[in-house]
């Protein structure tokens, strides 16, 4: 595994998207998800890049870069609650055609590797392959999608649940073809992002905490790691992130540090039970 995985070296000129606005939005692992909004900025300039995150006095303040604009929110102290602003409220700060949200698991990989035509969709985001029914696409971790269509998911027959993405584009898939909405083919969504489905060598970014050694390369990954203050996402693919660690520094203890983290987050959910 390449020391800096699959990032590519630095361009001169970042790719020129007018009609896209940059969002993220979270209350938990706010310093990786600055960096996923930082690392998606060094290759690409947008009509704007948002961070939605709670105010907390407490907590310390990470770093915000100056073409980064952070829009307070209340505290997401869930992921329901996460679906619900996505679903009701983002529309209220997007004003351009399209917006591209990045979790602090999922960002740009390579902007070489954009496609004018993702613009052409309502809603584009890694393929799901798990479902055979023609509505496998797609995640909504590192997703593109209009701003008519954040629109449409307040029309008062939509039904808002959790997780948001599979709301879209599963349960409320027959509404939104209704209005107009055209979701991604699968193989786009491919190229787009990979995920559980597709392949972060070839694709324009990625989503899931698992494929994040291999992208960014595992020192960089680990670096992130040690910032992270909610790390459930991790330990359904422990196995595979600690396999991919082996090629960093230090693998043993880092894997040593994973099972023990892991380990903490058990008993510490079990009292909080």
């Amino acid at each position: 595994m390449p020391e800096h995985g699959l990032m590519p070296a630095p361009r001169s000129e970042r790719l020129s998207l007018p009609q896209v606005t940059l969002c993220a939005v979270s209350s938990s692992n706010v310093a990786a998800t600055l960096r996923a909004l930082e690392t998606s900025l060094d290759q690409i300039s947008f009509a704007e890049a948002i961070l939605f995150t709670h105010a907390d006095p407490d907590a310390p303040t990470p770093q915000v870069r100056g073409d980064i604009r952070v829009v307070p929110i209340e505290r997401l102290t869930s992921a329901q609650a996460y679906s619900q602003f996505m679903l009701t409220r983002l529309v209220e700060h997007v004003a351009t055609t399209h917006c591209l949200v990045v979790q602090w698991d999922g960002h740009v990989i390579d902007a070489a590797r954009w496609r004018p035509e993702f613009l052409d969709y309502d809603y584009i985001g890694a393929s799901w392959p798990q479902f055979d029914d023609g509505r496998d696409v797609g995640n909504g971790g590192f997703s593109l999608r209009s701003r008519r269509l954040l629109q449409a998911c307040r029309d008062p027959r939509f039904t808002c649940h959790h997780p948001e993405d599979l709301a879209i584009c599963r349960t409320n898939r027959a509404l939104m073809d209704e209005l107009g909405m055209r979701f991604a083919p699968k193989p786009l969504a491919d190229a787009f992002a990979a995920e559980r489905a597709g392949d972060p060598a070839s694709s324009f970014g990625y989503h899931g905490v698992f494929l994040m050694p291999r992208v960014v390369g595992p020192d960089a990954f680990w670096q992130l790691y040690c910032t992270l203050d909610e790390r459930s996402s991790l330990w359904r693919d422990l196995g595979q992130i600690g396999k991919a660690l082996q090629a960093g520094a230090r693998p043993y203890m880092r894997r040593l540090n994973l099972t023990a983290d892991r380990i903490g987050d058990a008993v510490r959910s079990r009292i909080g039970s």
